[in-house]
């Protein structure tokens, strides 16, 4: 790959391929059963709207109509109060709020969209963890 040329998809990221080349695991991002909800004071009882199953997490990230795959993450309680949501919303696998920056994202986001690059990823609901894997396509 030439650094620098203009065909190379991470002329636009602060990090280069080696930064996510591998296996990276990303502990706890994403919606599970036991994703926090609210709780109301007086009855005891979680809101209709913050009852959900992974199930329906997962049917809905999948729903999105995108050209990049979803994910469920847990939208936070102060979200789920505010606007009355499910617990859950979905992103790209790839979202910083996923993998903790938007320098990975933009590195993630690269490789993706990149011919050089193979992205696969896998998402367990029952950890709530995010597998990345990312290689060079002539090495995969």
């Amino acid at each position: 790959m030439n650094q620098g040329a203009a065909d190379d998809p991470f002329d636009d990221c602060e990090l280069d391929p080696d930064a996510i080349l591998g296996k990276h695991t990303f502990e706890d991002v994403l919606f599970t059963d036991d994703t926090e909800t609210p709780v109301n004071v007086l009855t005891g009882e979680t809101p209709a709207h913050s009852q959900a199953t992974v199930e329906e997490a997962k049917e809905f990230a999948a729903s999105i109509d995108n050209d990049t795959p979803q994910i469920a993450l847990p939208a936070s309680v102060e979200t789920q109060i505010e606007t009355q949501s499910k617990p859950y919303t979905a992103a790209a696998f790839f979202h910083f709020k996923a993998i903790g920056s938007l320098e990975l994202h933009r590195a993630y986001h690269a490789a993706y969209d990149s011919d050089a690059f193979t992205v696969d990823f896998e998402a367990d609901y029952e950890s709530g963890n995010l597998t990345i894997t990312v290689d060079r396509a002539s090495e995969s």
